[in-house]
């Protein structure tokens, strides 16, 4: 780990976190606000390490001893709320761990620094019990708050907070952290990278997850010969999905790209700017049997298939429609 340069994009964020600390205008309260796996934790972490640094530089220098208690994760003043319940932060919680204990001078640091992870869970009684704090805080404390749901907090709390927003990172910086850091092969890095939709954590969870490989394995197959598959095969590949069922979105995610990348070969007759590079001769053979039209009928159709299932539509009926479409395209 080096710092925020361990951190991949948010180029943004981290300018304005290292110009807060440099000219010593930190503010109390920071909202977090990304999906997860943007990298919320790693850079309140970072943010943390750096504000209690011996050294008062705009990153952590990762020797002093508070760093060395910060990577151990045993810093007395940086503390992370924990809760019991998974699904929401008390009250109690609130109290024991933040309110009651935010009066108690920090023990050898500059500041006492509160990480409240998943904060979207705190229920409104210790979202209230908060907003005291958070409202007339000790001038040493500062309070981050990560959350994937904003909207969950009261505006009583966001107003009060500055916040900063994750945005998804580009493909190009994934597939290389995913070639560099995990040693995933190209082809495949390009591939989980663009599942992954700028998101970090998702990528390293696909390219590392065997499970996932499986499933690419499979939604291929169905894909390779979707133009001549016989109505008994298309039942079986449907059953066959049914099983994987909580898994229907990153299907639905690698049928979308196959597709494209079909539409993009069609359209310019190019290899290098396809996802599935490996798979060229089954695209290629697609391109010449659909038309545009169709193509862009399929992609709909994929894209309908997406919101009839979060919409609880039947599901095998909703996957029979798109197979059907699929073939007759």
């Amino acid at each position: 780990m080096s710092g925020f340069d361990s951190v991949i994009g948010h180029k943004d964020i981290i300018a304005h976190l290292q110009n807060a600390i440099e000219s010593d205008k930190v503010s109390h309260a920071y909202i977090f606000e990304g999906e997860t796996g943007s990298g919320k934790k790693l850079l309140a972490t970072m943010f943390a390490m750096t504000l209690q640094c011996e050294e008062k530089g705009a990153d952590p220098c990762l020797k002093c001893a508070s760093c060395k208690k910060a990577l151990s994760k045993n810093h007395p003043d940086i503390i992370n709320i924990t809760h019991e319940k998974p699904n929401s932060i008390g009250i109690e919680e609130i109290r024991e761990q933040l309110t009651s204990d935010v009066d108690i001078r920090p023990y050898s640091s500059p500041h006492k620094i509160y990480i409240i992870n998943d904060a979207q869970l705190l229920t409104l009684q210790a979202q209230n019990a908060l907003l005291k704090t958070i409202e007339e805080p000790p001038a040493y404390a500062v309070i981050l708050l990560l959350t994937n749901n904003i909207e969950a907090l009261l505006p009583t709390i966001s107003s009060r907070c500055v916040t900063l927003t994750l945005k998804a990172v580009g493909d190009d910086m994934v597939k290389e952290y995913l070639m560099e850091r995990l040693h995933i092969p190209d082809y495949q890095a390009e591939v989980d990278a663009s599942l992954a939709q700028g998101n970090i954590g998702k990528a390293e969870k696909i390219a590392t997850s065997e499970e996932f490989s499986a499933l690419a394995d499979t939604a291929l197959k169905i894909l390779r010969h979707s133009g001549e598959t016989e109505l008994y095969e298309m039942v079986d590949a449907i059953k066959e999905l049914t099983q994987d069922r909580q898994n229907i979105n990153d299907y639905l995610d690698l049928f979308l790209m196959w597709f494209r990348d079909v539409l993009l070969f069609k359209a310019t007759r190019e290899v290098d700017s396809l996802v599935f590079k490996h798979e060229i001769n089954y695209i290629k053979e697609r391109a010449r049997k659909s038309s545009y039209e169709g193509l862009e009928t399929i992609i709909e159709a994929i894209e309908k298939a997406k919101v009839r299932l979060r919409a609880n539509v039947n599901f095998d009926l909703t996957m029979e429609l798109l197979f059907l479409t699929i073939r007759e395209n």
